[in-house]
């Protein structure tokens, strides 16, 4: 028996590997074969939606169906055609920047970590359209709200994880950062709380873990901030995270650490 379940977990991280190259052979194959245009659609900011299309029609469902991880996403209120918001969901997984792209219709643009820029292929066009943030730089966070701003009044959206990275595997939800909160309120954009489920199950950051299922979403009801001011922010960062933290509770069977 010792050695049956030797070999067993053998080939079970062998899986484990394949699956993870399948992903980034995924991730790249298309960016490949679209490279003549969506390098013409990054050349200005005035061609980003024809970019976004690519990206959401065809780049993240390759990614979500050739991982056999085909997006579910409930929606409890919908977005409205032409309207800016600001979209936050947990963060648990590489597959919640494409299962974000399936959310929204809008185009939205997402703020993430300089590190990304290092991912091979990828990496080139995420600094291209992405508003980075290194977040040990005062400066580099100051520069955010205005390349946000200039990015909303173009009407695009903001796409935000609030966890401010990738938490402890064993925490449920990590505390929010203000940013998005401080941005939503600043532009007077309705906030879009959003849970996934399944990212940690399907695609974690453990590099031996995770194999094909459902990838699972729903979207909240939207928390307007027209009447808000600054000062609200702290408040309405907890009700958003009280939000998706009950939601992942419940769905979990049990309380774990947050």
């Amino acid at each position: 028996m010792p050695i049956f379940g030797l070999m067993l977990r053998f080939f079970k991280n062998i899986g484990h590997v394949l699956f993870r190259i399948w992903f980034y052979l995924l991730v790249a194959l298309p960016i490949l074969v679209l490279f003549p245009f969506l390098l013409l659609f990054t050349i200005s900011e005035k061609t980003y939606p024809q970019f976004f299309w690519l990206a959401r029609n065809i780049w993240a469902n390759v990614i979500l169906y050739g991982m056999g991880c085909p997006p579910r996403i409930k929606r409890e209120q919908k977005l409205k055609k032409g309207k800016s918001y600001m979209l936050v969901a947990n963060h648990t997984s590489m597959l919640d920047i494409m299962l974000m792209l399936r959310i929204s219709r809008n185009p939205f643009v997402f703020v993430g970590k300089k590190e990304l820029v290092k991912i091979p292929v990828f990496g080139f066009f995420y600094k291209r359209v992405c508003i980075m943030v290194d977040r040990g730089d005062t400066r580099s966070r100051t520069g955010v709200y205005r390349r946000a701003q200039r990015r909303l009044n173009q009407g695009l959206s903001i796409c935000i994880f609030p966890e401010g990275g990738v938490p402890d595997e064993s925490i449920l939800l990590d505390d929010f950062k203000d940013g998005a909160f401080k941005m939503a309120i600043a532009h007077q954009i309705p906030i879009v709380p959003i849970t996934f489920y399944d990212g940690k199950k399907r695609f974690s950051f453990t590099f031996l873990s995770g194999g094909p299922g459902l990838l699972r979403a729903r979207i909240h009801p939207f928390f307007e901030t027209a009447i808000l001011s600054e000062e609200d922010k702290i408040t309405l960062r907890e009700e958003v995270r009280e939000i998706i933290l009950k939601e992942l509770q419940t769905y979990n069977g049990k309380k774990l650490a947050v």
